[in-house]
């Protein structure tokens, strides 16, 4: 079985944390102080999703020089990297791949207003763009 490389919900939160901090690293002790106003997330458990973080390759750290007890921990993946690897393996596990399938099923399921149409038709010509301007690089190799 592949090992898992994305947040789970408990971890994203935590990564919340760190995607809307204005600094590059963070502690832990700050990471508690600062879920502490978003849930009822115990210390422990917060150490723990770092260290789970971590493992994943999401989160990295440093040894504070002072004290080695302290780890300095800051983000590897941005908020958009964990996005699109999240979608691909929900596709992946829900739609068999199909990301046709899989956007159709999304677009069915909810009542949409003419901007957010809008929005999505803008969103599917930057795409058609994008490929035809690679296909076009691609040749010319």
């Amino acid at each position: 079985m592949e090992k898992e490389t994305t947040p789970s919900q408990s971890e994203w939160l935590i990564m919340e944390v760190f995607w809307a901090n204005d600094t590059s690293t963070m502690t832990a002790k700050e990471v508690i102080e600062k879920m502490r106003e978003k849930s009822d997330m115990s210390p422990r458990m917060v150490r723990v999703l770092l260290n789970r973080l971590w493992q994943k390759g999401v989160l990295s750290y440093t040894v504070d020089e002072h004290d080695l007890r302290v780890y300095h921990y800051s983000v590897v993946k941005s908020k958009e990297e964990c996005q699109k690897e999240k979608s691909r393996k929900f596709v992946d596990s829900y739609f068999e791949g199909s990301r046709k399938n899989a956007m159709a099923a999304l677009l069915q399921s909810t009542k949409l207003t003419e901007e957010q149409l809008q929005e999505l038709e803008e969103i599917l010509e930057q795409c058609k763009e994008s490929k035809y301007s690679l296909e076009k690089d691609i040749d010319k190799e």
